[in-house]
């Protein structure tokens, strides 16, 4: 089929499946053929295989004759989509991997729909209205019911169905934005209102109903819609409306123009003034007001502070709920290093512009106060950190008489946010003087967060079991993504390749430290072959591996002197271990934080170990050149007696090895690892 035929068929999937030539919509088939044709597309050119489309198509009570089947449904699909190929269809084709449908992107309603919405994006952000209108409603027009239709009750349908789903959302959402900006508020509030209903807890199309109904005038209806929205959220989720959805809340009982922008009744569709209020402020990702509060811009500006947006909006929620007289508990949970401190003092920096009393203790000893003596009693440690005057609370007659009373006398004077930092190193008296805090204190402004590094501890289980019942907010604090490295190389005025955005992500493995003390490192000495380890990282790394017992040692020399990956048998063969004698040594290392374990994506269980870089380089560095040599002369003497091991790998290690190379390896081999090595 020649390119110009191709072009002429247009495939829909935005509804039932369609294949259009012209304007003539043709005959696919019965559904099981439909069916096919859809799982083909979901695939965008790529080959499945028959076994896949056999398990897909008939997931239970598969027929006899079911692979015959699907081969005449292929002959069948072909003779519609390529009627002159004459069974050498260009379009859809078949080879070792499976079956393929090569349809070009621009013949897809997904394509177009999704490229109208990314335009109609660009418009607004230009604050064209009528060209973003335009591009929206067409894009929107492409839908003719359910995505994915005939494959609605099929699981591998699911993913790209809620995919479409939530696009479909958006755009909506984006469209109705359109419209406010328009004066078009009649409109906008229909929209909205199928928006909520459709999807009843996306706060988005909550904040679009109420601005809508806002902009027409109807600001009771505006203040009724956000009560609605946070009772429903808390029956269903336990949680409170964000700070954002909150600001704009406020900002709608105050009149508040320079968020809400001048309310327009309907009227004819104009270009928006260049007095008009921010775009983004209506822009799908609803950039509502400032979470909050903000900290003081008289301050010096922190380094940029990225990759914990979620984190930071639930701990300025409970800023909220305190203000309001309600106690709230957190736990912020993560390893050294992970940016509990920083979110923490991102919090408290907010608390303290709200007018909030910050006090902080860590592992229980005040930081604050005159006394900062770890051991003080638990009350009198953290009356000096709520106090902070310089009083000597441990000469305190009324508090000596009765402490509980005093502490909470003074946790309720003002709204106060309570820092407790390294909580699993506390003493089992601050654990049992907060447990009887949390029991007493129903009413009062204050918000308690406690961090530390391991929640199985048993020191704090009593007390986390008690916050837990309390309804704690619980975070856990995960790696930075390759996306928050990114951002944050241009927040600071770097702007690096993608890859090497990645590769900066890699070698941190995410973790904030590591990735702060990389970037204070020149630019070419973070990742690449002239990477250094930065020296407090290095003296970390240093510090875990001195904990091992020595087998332990032992086995990640000759880890790091293989592969980032850890292969197990052949680590055992080589030290001459029975591989559960060797796997002792590997959870001694992941509990040291040296190896780690990634779990496949499948969630079976299965994964691999692994050796990231920065530790691989401090084992590596801490070796002598010639007890290097001896381990890769093992690992080839080990590689070169199996019949499976790959040629390059065991070059490598030959080479590697330099004098020590064994004179067993084949001569073959110790000729190509001397001329790679010259």
């Amino acid at each position: 089929m020649n390119s110009r035929h191709r072009h002429e068929l247009r495939f829909g999937v935005l509804g039932p499946v369609e294949v259009l030539k012209g304007n003539v919509s043709l005959d696919v088939g019965p559904r099981q053929r439909r069916l096919l044709l859809v799982r083909l597309l979901i695939e965008d050119g790529r080959p499945v295989s028959q076994d896949t489309l056999l398990r897909d198509l008939w997931p239970t009570n598969r027929p006899t004759g079911a692979g015959s089947s699907v081969r005449a449904h292929i002959s069948r699909l072909r003779a519609v989509l390529d009627p002159v190929g004459q069974g050498r269809s260009t379009m859809l084709v078949s080879g070792p991997a499976g079956y393929a449908l090569k349809v070009p992107r621009e013949a897809r309603d997904t394509a177009l729909f999704e490229d109208s919405v990314s335009t109609a994006r660009e418009a607004l952000r230009g604050r064209q209205l009528l060209a973003a209108r335009r591009e929206v409603d067409a894009a929107l027009g492409l839908w003719r019911g359910e995505a994915l239709a005939e494959a609605a009750d099929h699981a591998f349908a699911q993913r790209e169905r809620a995919r479409l789903d939530g696009a479909f959302q958006h755009a909506s959402e984006l469209q109705a934005a359109i419209l406010v900006q328009q004066g078009e508020t009649e409109q906008a509030i229909d929209v909205s209102e199928g928006l909520v209903l459709k999807a009843p807890l996306r706060e988005t199309s909550w904040a679009l109903l109420m601005r809508a109904l806002y902009a027409a005038g109807r600001t009771v209806e505006a203040l009724r819609q956000y009560e609605r929205f946070r009772d429903m959220l808390a029956k269903e989720l336990g949680l409170d409306p964000s700070p954002q959805l909150r600001d704009l809340h406020t900002a709608i009982l105050r009149h508040d123009a320079v968020v809400l922008g001048t309310p327009r009744r309907s009227g004819p569709a104009t270009p928006a003034p260049a007095t008009s209020p921010s775009i983004s402020a209506l822009s799908p990702a609803l950039d509502f007001a400032a979470a909050c509060v903000q900290p003081d811009p008289g301050t010096a500006a922190p380094a940029p502070f990225m990759g914990r947006g979620e984190e930071t909006a639930q701990l300025a929620a409970l800023l909220s709920a305190a203000t309001a007289g309600r106690p709230q508990w957190a736990v912020v949970n993560g390893e050294q290093g992970s940016g509990k401190t920083r979110l923490i003092e991102e919090l408290s920096a907010r608390a303290a512009a709200a007018g909030f009393t910050v006090a902080r203790t860590r592992a229980g000893q005040a930081l604050s106060g005159n006394r900062g003596i770890s051991q003080t009693c638990p009350t009198v440690q953290l009356l000096d950190a709520l106090r902070q005057d310089g009083s000597d609370s441990g000469q305190d007659d009324i508090a000596q008489k009765d402490p509980l009373k005093t502490v909470v006398h003074e946790l309720t004077r003002a709204p106060t946010l309570c820092v407790v930092d390294d909580l699993d190193q506390a003493p089992q008296g601050f654990h049992r003087l907060l447990r009887r805090l949390a029991k007493v204190l129903r009413e009062a402004p204050v918000i308690f967060v406690c961090s530390l590094r391991n929640t199985d501890n048993p020191a704090s289980s009593l007390l986390l079991a008690d916050l837990a019942l309390l309804g704690a907010t619980w975070l856990t604090l995960e790696p930075l993504t390759a996306d928050d490295v990114a951002a944050l190389l241009a927040a600071r005025g770097e702007h690096v390749p993608p890859e090497e955005a990645a590769a900066l992500h890699r070698r941190a493995e995410g973790h904030p430290f590591t990735l702060a003390e990389l970037l204070k490192l020149p630019p070419d000495r973070r990742t690449g072959p002239t990477a250094q380890v930065p020296a407090a990282v290095r003296n970390i790394l240093n510090a875990r591996l001195v904990g091992l017992p020595d087998p332990a040692r032992t086995m990640l020399g000759y880890a790091a002197a293989d592969d980032e990956w850890l292969d197990v048998g052949l680590l055992a063969d080589v030290e001459g271990l029975a591989p559960d004698q060797l796997l002792p040594l590997i959870d001694a290392a992941v509990t040291a934080r040296i190896l780690v374990w990634d779990a496949d994506p499948g969630g079976d269980g299965t994964g691999r170990y692994r050796l990231p870089e920065l530790p691989r380089d401090v084992v590596l560095s801490a070796q002598t050149p010639s007890s290097r040599q001896l381990r890769h002369a093992a690992l080839a003497r080990e590689l070169a007696s199996r019949n499976d091991a790959a040629p390059a790998r065991l070059a490598r290690h030959l080479r590697a090895a330099g004098p020590a190379v064994p004179a067993s390896a084949p001569a073959q081999s110790r000729r190509s690892a001397q001329e790679q090595g010259h």
